[in-house]
């Protein structure tokens, strides 16, 4: 069964991956890039400190510091834990798929900390401000999904790598968003969360 699940995941990951052309290349690379994200974050992070006090709003940069630490370890964790080389080193599919990138990245690709790290930002980010910005939520989990076929794009994780990834990170987001909170309720600080 469990071998079966895993040819699948390389079936969808070639068919997915063999979809990509060079016109699109230099876009999916841009967009898998963390550091191009950089002035999203920064807009988010403002908009959520305008909806708080100061107080509230260091607690919720904490949060957000603490979320994203336990979001990249567990991820370590996992790919140290399974051992499930990334499709770009393994030599039986190198020929048949698209390494987009000049490098493979690590070893190991069991979960994508990509996958896992935004969509834990999507969760915490949009129910922070989804009384401010209705439609903010979704678009953020889109922003997010986009990000896991990114990493399939490329040829560097399988389509469970993404999946588990983003499940993890919606669970995450979601308790960390509701841990800060309770904290800001608890310490009774002027907030609009």
């Amino acid at each position: 069964m469990l071998d079966q699940l895993l040819q699948l995941d390389t079936d969808v990951f070639i068919y997915l991956n063999s979809l990509g052309t060079s016109t699109w290349d230099p876009f999916w690379m841009a967009y898998t890039s963390k550091f191009n994200w950089i002035p999203f974050y920064a807009v988010l992070l403002y908009l959520i400190f305008r909806e708080m006090e100061w107080k509230a709003f260091l607690i919720t940069i904490v949060a957000v510091a603490l979320m994203i630490l336990v979001t990249d370890q567990t991820t370590n964790l996992f790919k140290n834990g399974f051992h499930r080389l990334r499709p770009c080193h393994l030599a039986e599919l190198i020929d048949g798929m698209r390494l987009v990138k000049s490098r493979c990245g690590g070893q190991y690709g069991f979960f994508s900390g990509h996958a896992s790290n935004t969509m834990a930002a999507a969760l915490f980010i949009g129910l922070s401000l989804k009384r401010r910005f209705k439609y903010l939520l979704y678009f953020l989990i889109f922003w997010a999904l986009l990000m896991g076929y990114s990493r399939i794009y490329i040829g560097v994780h399988y389509p469970l790598d993404v999946i588990l990834g983003g499940m993890f990170g919606a669970i995450l987001g979601t308790l960390f968003y509701r841990l800060n909170k309770a904290v800001i309720n608890k310490l009774d600080l002027n907030h609009k969360i």
